[in-house]
């Protein structure tokens, strides 16, 4: 397995978000669930429909892990507008894999969503090697520099220690982060 880093620069996120968008509302939910929820591709991929809409059209608040290991993890208004531009657009049933290949009633192969989004980054002029694990650093990246503690990435990402994570998603110890904290009661 090569090794890929985090995308850092927000520029390539929203350009390929935006590439993306264009060419496929699957491929583009697939990458927005990836940098905001954190998930590993085999957990992306084996996403029904029912793991996030409750009901008729009502998107869950929190999706739950299959698992008594994972957190509950917050969907947030970026998956919720891409699920929702999405959802719109398809005829699915609760049942239903999200991201169904076109060809059976299967998701997609880890195969075929690397494919995407290497191309997709490629088409943007992403510089070094970008896979389907770009994703899931990147989510812990910015959620890092957002001032989430490492101790919470950790136990997202079921590390044993602070500095496995840190090396994980390429942050030096030396980096300094400022973070803000504003409780503004």
């Amino acid at each position: 397995m090569e090794y890929v880093e985090a995308l850092k620069d927000k520029h390539y996120i929203h350009a390929m978000k935006e590439y993306l968008h264009k060419h496929s509302l699957r491929d583009n939910l697939f990458f927005v669930m990836g940098i905001n929820m954190g998930l590993r591709v085999s957990e992306l991929l084996q996403l029904k429909v029912q793991d996030v809409v409750e009901g008729e059209e009502s998107i869950k608040e929190f999706y739950s892990g299959n698992d008594d290991y994972s957190p509950s993890i917050y969907i947030n208004n970026q998956v919720r507008a891409a699920l929702t531009s999405y959802l719109q657009t398809v005829e699915m049933e609760p049942h239903d894999y999200l991201f169904k290949s076109k060809k059976c009633a299967l998701p997609i192969t880890r195969q075929q969503a690397y494919r995407i989004i290497n191309h997709a980054a490629k088409e943007v002029g992403v510089p070094g090697k970008v896979g389907t694990h770009t994703l899931r650093k990147t989510f812990g990246y910015h959620a890092y520099h957002s001032g989430v503690a490492i101790s919470i990435l950790q136990k997202h990402f079921h590390h044993t220690t602070p500095s496995e994570t840190l090396r994980y998603l390429g942050i030096k110890k030396a980096e300094n982060t400022l973070v803000k904290i504003d409780v503004n009661l």
